[in-house]
């Protein structure tokens, strides 16, 4: 079987998608924010999966509903925080993890299933994104050389994670390709792909309330 790990920060104004401010202010970039992640709880806790974590900078809000296991983002740059997400969720149960962010709300229980079905195939699994990134990463077991050192928020991160579970030997099973959410092209890119979403209903609203 197969766990779920979330790795997100709490949506407060200011720490949050910085890079949609402007167009929108540090307040309406944190509603952007906890939209995407409702989306992405809710998802997940739809999906099958043996344990769902949350791996969090910050408190929870009202925003986390039930059956989720909270714990604390260690370490400083992103790659040592995958690192400790992947191997804290490990320790609290020895199972095989899909890892995703919280910037891709148009994420459905469908992908993460067909994540959960490749590790039992194969050794990791990777969902690229358009920036170059990767918005899901499966592996069976965790291991400390297969992130630290994976130069994060570039547009070669991609390539550097694919060739670092190359070279340890690794087979891949690779996802479609999405959008995270970065800028507000990002943004409205995402809600046209997920017009049934929080996020999109969110953007929706902020984009009525500019035209008044």
């Amino acid at each position: 079987m197969t766990q779920i790990v979330i790795i997100a920060k709490e949506p407060v104004a200011g720490r949050v998608k910085t890079r949609l401010t402007p167009p929108y202010s540090p307040a309406q970039a944190a509603r952007l924010a906890e939209a995407a992640l409702e989306d992405t709880l809710r998802t997940v806790a739809a999906t099958p999966a043996t344990q769902r974590v949350l791996a969090l900078d910050g408190l929870p809000g009202c925003w986390l509903p039930a059956g989720f296991e909270v714990i604390p983002q260690r370490g400083s740059g992103l790659d040592e925080r995958l690192t400790a997400a992947f191997a804290d969720a490990y320790r609290l149960r020895p199972e095989p993890m899909v890892l995703i962010g919280m910037d891709t709300p148009q994420v459905t229980p469908e992908l993460l299933h067909t994540a959960i079905h490749g590790l039992s195939e194969d050794d990791a699994v990777f969902g690229p994104a358009t920036d170059g990134g990767f918005w899901l990463l499966g592996l069976r077991r965790p291991d400390p050389d297969l992130l630290l050192g994976v130069p994060m928020s570039q547009p070669h991160t991609g390539r550097a994670q694919l060739q670092r579970l190359s070279e340890a030997g690794l087979s891949v099973r690779h996802l479609p390709e999405l959008t995270d959410v970065d800028t507000a092209a990002d943004a409205a890119r995402v809600a046209s792909d997920a017009p049934a979403s929080r996020f999109a209903k969110a953007l929706h609203e902020l984009a009525a309330v500019a035209l008044r």
